[in-house]
């Protein structure tokens, strides 16, 4: 499989994203959790509800029936980068 310098530098940018994503939360500046309906509007609704269909997503509740679900912010994003990877990369 041959790659441009294009789809390169898309990949390179997004492997650097998730690391600082994954470094802001870790540090305590973005919240490590987002509820459902956050996730929603900043990943869409039929995406988030596939990764969750699909098993790819993992979601979390605490407490009992009222409780409000919460979705690990690293793993919506490494979800949603892989997924944007997987199209633009030749196949």
């Amino acid at each position: 499989m041959e790659i441009s310098r294009i789809q390169l530098e898309k990949f390179m940018q997004d492997v650097a994203e998730l690391a600082a994503i994954t470094t802001l939360v870790k540090a305590g500046l973005l919240k490590p959790y987002l509820k459902k309906s956050e996730a929603f509007n900043i990943y869409g609704r039929r995406n988030v509800d596939r990764w969750l269909s699909n098993g790819l997503l993992t979601p979390r509740k605490d407490g009992g029936h009222s409780a409000a679900w919460r979705l690990d912010r690293v793993e919506l994003e490494t979800i949603a980068k892989a997924t944007a990877t997987y199209h633009y990369l030749p196949s």
